[in-house]
């Protein structure tokens, strides 16, 4: 198999990261590709409380694990499968369970610091960053969380106040600087989404 096209996908939470990475593969459906979510490699903290882990600041960079991403999407690259982690919005930690994914001849690693990491950066060919306005961004946040993950409007309002907010402004929003592409309004900019397909296709 030829060298996989690795595109990286940043922008802050709720910019439409997952929609354009959906709408991308979609356009890709003639071929193979893999997803690989940030998500999946927060580090895990077995030691500590639920409640100790709640508290922990999981929009710094700290947060993650880029080596152990880093290192999969090496093996990927060579052609060897992977064993994502699960994690859990609910507990805060990893489940101990894996999801096995292939190697594809296109991979889409998509999260909020993607662009942050040197090493991360030098592995990926294509980095896009979608860029939406806050307060689109903080109410589609704010939809998610309370259906999906459980919280509270109180507990995701407060969370975004004094730790989404400001570390958005601090790590993700410089990050715009390293994008080969600056997308407005993600998977909704058709003509950005046709633009990254076609090029892909080459």
């Amino acid at each position: 198999m030829e060298k996989p096209i690795i595109i990286g996908l940043a922008g802050g939470s709720g910019s439409g990261k997952t929609t354009l990475a959906e709408m991308i593969i979609r356009g890709l459906s003639d071929r193979k590709v893999s997803l690989i979510e940030e998500d999946a490699y927060y580090k895990s903290f077995p030691h500590l409380t639920l409640e100790e882990r709640k508290k922990l600041n999981y929009d710094h960079p700290d947060a993650f694990d880029h080596d152990l991403l880093c290192e999969h999407l090496q093996s990927l690259l060579n052609n060897h499968p992977i064993d994502k982690p699960v994690y859990s919005f609910i507990t805060y930690d990893r489940t101990g369970e894996t999801v096995r994914v292939e190697p594809a001849p296109v991979i889409i690693v998509e999260g909020i610091l993607v662009l942050f990491d040197p090493k991360l950066r030098e592995l990926l060919d294509i980095k896009l960053f979608v860029d939406t306005d806050p307060d689109v961004r903080f109410i589609r946040r704010l939809l998610r969380d309370v259906k999906e993950r459980g919280r509270s409007l109180e507990s995701v309002v407060n969370q975004y106040l004094e730790v989404v907010r400001p570390m958005h402004l601090q790590f993700v929003e410089p990050t715009k600087r390293y994008a080969d592409l600056i997308i407005p309004e993600g998977g909704l900019n058709q003509v950005a989404v046709d633009l990254i397909v076609s090029r892909i296709k080459g």
